[in-house]
């Protein structure tokens, strides 16, 4: 949940922050400077809850966890993670180019912005897709989630794969899937006390 809680509040602040000037250097040096730094902050403690959130899956499958399809799983989401941390790491150098010098890196600045978009919302969000079908079709055949969970997830990561040309919000996506996922084990876990008592 604190994934889904992290990643979202940075998403929100980073396209409100880059979406409220069409000019480049303004939005690295204004007020919305500051918003970015916000955003940027959360996203290592982000990535710590979503390494999490892999182990929390990985321990409900247990023993019934395909090696094929828990591969894809794993190497999907640490993809995942990776080119998250490497946009988040180009927008931490756009801020800093643009507090050294914001006149003369304007070039740099809008090649490391196109960089950083490009990274998240096609091949991030793309391996999120992946993660997501992935780990669906892992529920489907130990049926550990219902039918309508699996159902959801496909949807969603097919959203993911073929929607976020249409609009960059679409990267909410992702932390809502994983808060409802999320939400979905904390009540199977306290079911499955319960009946233990």
């Amino acid at each position: 949940m604190l994934f889904a809680v992290l990643s979202a509040i940075s998403i929100v602040l980073m396209r409100t922050a880059l979406d409220r000037h069409a000019d480049v250097t303004v939005v690295w040096t204004g007020p919305e400077a500051s918003q970015i730094r916000w955003a940027l902050s959360l996203i290592p403690y982000a990535g710590i809850a979503f390494l999490w959130f892999i182990g929390v899956v990985r321990d409900r499958l247990g023993d019934l966890e395909d090696r094929f399809f828990a591969t894809v799983f794993l190497g999907s989401g640490l993809v995942f993670l990776a080119l998250l941390f490497a946009s988040s790491s180009i927008a931490g150098g756009i801020l800093a180019t643009a507090e050294a010098d914001a006149s003369a890196a304007w070039l740099v600045m809008t090649f490391a912005r196109a960089e950083m978009v490009e990274i998240t919302n096609v091949y991030a969000l793309r391996m999120a897709s992946v993660f997501m079908i992935s780990l669906g079709t892992v529920w489907l055949r130990t049926g550990l989630m219902g039918r309508w969970t699996v159902g959801l997830t496909y949807a969603l990561a097919l959203v993911l794969l073929v929607m976020i040309s249409f609009s960059l919000w679409v990267q909410l996506v992702f932390p809502v899937w994983t808060l409802l996922i999320s939400v979905r084990i904390l009540l199977a876990s306290k079911k499955e006390m319960l009946i233990e008592e």
